[in-house]
């Protein structure tokens, strides 16, 4: 993008995001970009799927230049699955709670001026992406840590809930799933090659964090072609509260339960569990998925 030419932009903003964040710095953002001499085009919906499909008609009809969405890791997740595997940038207003992978690209957060600057400046960073199709035949993408464990079983219980708001919530779907969490049997194929285990949590990564700044798989990169399997393998539940809180900094990979494998395509097996990718509800087991290289602009 640059300020000489004028530049239609779909503007997404998720008004929740970061505790009602996403509106005032989605705002701010907008006016920004419109003072700079641009055209706003609000693609902004009562949910996600009127969202993808605004924008989506807009792109098909060529009546913007770029996608920018404002907002966490979701709007993220919403963002890539509109660009992927197409030459429209993405720009990024990070103003989420966890902002993990605006964060790992090097983004502003939480700061529209900053991150507005950087979109106006015009350079792009082309990143993978992961794509998944679906038993109807359709693409789905991610950009982050696709969670298939432990951790994704707390989403999942945590979003059957509709009390307490936030991150109590949260917690106390840890509590009450530690309780009666059991090692999951899982069959991970990678680049053909089958292991068989039983874990407490496998995560697929193309970058390298999730979850409010948890470096699952500090050795994941945007750009190398390549995804960092994490399998943490069966341990005790004393253990793995042990090993969970590591995360944070990256130094549970050392750990002798830990195995990271490195490939292209992913399959993974496991009865009764729901993957979460980039924060959001992404699919039931089993699933396949694999690493695009490039597949997405990002404006930087």
């Amino acid at each position: 993008m640059s300020d000489a030419r004028r530049e239609r932009i779909g503007l997404v903003i998720n008004p929740t995001a970061g505790k009602n964040t996403g509106a005032r710095v989605g705002r701010e953002a907008a006016s920004l970009l419109a003072a700079a001499g641009h055209e706003i085009v609000d693609l902004s919906a009562m949910d996600g799927a009127h969202a993808i499909a605004r924008a989506r008609a807009a792109i098909a009809d060529h009546s913007v230049d770029c996608i920018v969405v404002a907002g966490g890791d979701g709007m993220v997740h919403l963002g890539v699955n509109l660009v992927a595997g197409s030459d429209i940038p993405l720009g990024i207003i990070a103003a989420g709670t966890g902002n993990d992978n605006a964060r790992e690209l090097g983004l502003p957060v939480r700061d529209a001026g900053k991150a507005v600057e950087r979109i106006l400046r015009g350079a792009t960073r082309r990143v993978d992406a992961v794509r998944h199709v679906t038993p109807r035949g359709d693409e789905r993408w991610f950009l982050g840590v696709l969670a298939a464990g432990f951790d994704a079983v707390v989403n999942e219980r945590a979003n059957g809930w509709h009390w307490p708001k936030g991150q109590m919530r949260y917690n106390l779907a840890i509590l009450r799933e530690l309780g009666v969490f059991r090692p999951i049997p899982y069959v991970v194929e990678v680049d053909g090659a089958r292991h068989e285990t039983r874990a407490m949590l496998v995560a697929v990564a193309n970058g390298p964090a999730y979850g409010g700044g948890m470096k699952v798989v500090p050795s994941a990169a945007f750009d190398d072609g390549l995804l960092d399997i994490l399998i943490l393998h069966e341990v005790s539940i004393p253990t793995l509260l042990r090993v969970f809180p590591k995360v944070f900094k990256g130094e549970h990979v050392s750990h002798p339960s830990v195995e990271i494998v490195r490939g292209r395509h992913v399959r993974l097996e496991a009865k009764g569990i729901v993957s979460y990718a980039d924060g959001e509800r992404f699919g039931p087991l089993p699933l396949e998925c694999e690493v695009v290289p490039g597949a997405v602009s990002v404006l930087t």
